[in-house]
């Protein structure tokens, strides 16, 4: 029996196609919500799942800064997906034909020159290989989609344009989600430390509690607030570090992080992904 990977949106998304490059021998299982795709691997029906958790060029994925912290579900991976838009279309249709183009609002927003360009009107679809489908069942001359060339393939649609998105360095970075919280181990190459924080409602908290990474000559890559539940006063935080909590220097910045914390909780400690490498580099790709 193959083991199974779930991923939000219909087959030829985006997050489909992260999943056969990362677990070629995985049986990708599409799911409509983010809510979906992790039920399906806290219950057990899947092994693991692909979630994007960030866009070079849109930025972060609000829901699942929300989801994470409040499921049971532990980061074991990450995944950079560099990613290229094709304008497709019935078979028959042209670009002077078409007058319309249906995907998910992010696809269309990084794509605006292009569409700017052939006078079409952008229309909100739900994902973009979601909108792929639609335009193939609608078989309507006029109306095109923006989309993976893996939509394209799996519903049967041209592609009129190549590659029309704005900016070349578009990439998604996924996370990889499991029930087993096994952590990468010590010493064994780069490592990312992804977790949350609720500080102390005290003056100059977030500063004290964020202290020890300077100190401690810590590498922090990312850092996320938003609010809980709807309170503009309960603010929540997530953050990633390069290095593992084994590691002196981020054991004492983690220390320090939980004195001046109500709450701390580490999600992950996982492999950083060769990506990450080109970007130390120099690469402007994310």
């Amino acid at each position: 029996m193959s083991r199974r990977i779930t991923f939000q949106g219909e087959p030829g998304a985006n997050s489909h196609i992260a999943c056969r490059e990362a677990f070629p021998d995985f049986e990708a299982v599409p799911c409509a919500t983010f809510e979906d795709a992790f039920a399906l691997v806290e219950n057990g029906t899947a092994d693991l799942g692909m979630i994007p958790i960030e866009n070079s060029v849109a930025g972060r994925v609000a829901d699942i800064h929300h989801l994470m912290p409040r499921s049971t579900l532990n980061i074991v991976g990450e995944f950079f997906l560099p990613l290229s838009h094709q304008l497709m279309a019935v078979k028959g249709a042209s670009l002077s034909i078409i007058k319309t183009v249906q995907s998910h609002v992010m696809a269309l927003g990084q794509c605006r020159r292009a569409i700017r360009e052939l006078a079409l009107v952008p229309v909100i679809g739900a994902d973009t290989a979601g909108s792929a489908r639609e335009i193939a069942e609608a078989a309507d001359l006029t109306r095109a989609a923006i989309a993976s060339r893996l939509a394209a393939e799996i519903y049967g649609l041209d592609i009129l344009a190549e590659n029309i998105e704005d900016e070349a360095h578009n990439t998604t970075r996924f996370v990889i989600l499991s029930r087993e919280g096994e952590w990468a181990p010590a010493g064994n190459g780069p490592v990312v430390t992804t977790f949350v924080f609720r500080v102390r409602n005290v003056p100059a908290a977030l500063y004290k509690a964020l202290g020890g990474f300077a100190t401690n000559g810590v590498n922090m890559t990312k850092l996320e607030s938003y609010q809980m539940d709807g309170h503009f006063t309960a603010t929540q935080f997530y953050a990633d570090v390069d290095g593992h909590p084994d590691d002196r220097s981020v054991k004492l910045a983690l220390e320090e992080l939980a004195f001046f914390s109500r709450e701390m909780r580490i999600l992950g400690v996982y492999a950083a992904s060769p990506f990450r490498a080109g970007l130390k580099a120099g690469d402007e790709a994310f």
